[in-house]
């Protein structure tokens, strides 16, 4: 019997243990993990990784996380970041897309598409492990946008961002422009 309770002691532990390392969470007011990561554009390849230190304090940076280029929803969803860019921009922000693909893939897709963003590459997930975007199942990231503000702190999080319903998009662009307020 003392056997018993010992061995269920050490699973109930085990078990709040595990619990405890994957119940990390990223709220509004965090600040934002940072990074570095190769990236591409329309017009190029980056050959040295974008800091995205270098631009928080200047703009506000929208993360957009999607799953994979040239697929039916991830198209969608940048060429609206695309057809509303202007408008972004006006609002001070800087957009950023993220996905696993490579930067060769990017820079095709951005060119076919005339994206005119920045597209980051994070092969290994580890950025969105880090901004909890990725999802271990599929091996892809989730589609997720976060907004970051000029002192660096996450200011708006979308975690089902659906690139299907204006609403997500007019939601993203709400949260930019109340931090002008």
């Amino acid at each position: 019997m003392k056997q018993l309770s010992l061995f269920l002691a050490f699973f109930t532990l085990l078990g709040c243990t595990a619990h405890s390392q994957n119940s990390v969470s990223l709220n509004t007011g965090d600040p934002a993990p940072l990074f570095s990561l190769p990236y591409a554009t329309k017009d190029t390849i980056g050959r040295a990784p974008l800091n995205i230190s270098d631009y928080i304090g200047k703009n506000a940076v929208v993360l957009a996380f999607y799953p994979a280029d040239w697929s039916g929803g991830c198209t969608k969803e940048m060429c609206t970041m695309r057809d509303n860019f202007a408008d972004l921009a006006k609002l001070h922000a800087s957009v950023f897309g993220i996905s696993g693909d490579y930067i060769f893939s990017h820079h095709e897709w951005a060119k076919y598409h005339q994206l005119p963003f920045t597209l980051l590459s994070d092969h290994s997930h580890e950025v969105a492990k880090k901004y909890l975007s990725y999802n271990e199942t599929s091996g892809y990231n989730q589609r997720t946008v976060y907004v970051i503000d000029t002192s660096g702190k996450i200011a708006y999080i979308d975690r089902k961002y659906n690139p299907q319903d204006e609403k997500s998009f007019n939601e993203l662009q709400g949260a930019i422009s109340r931090l002008k307020q």
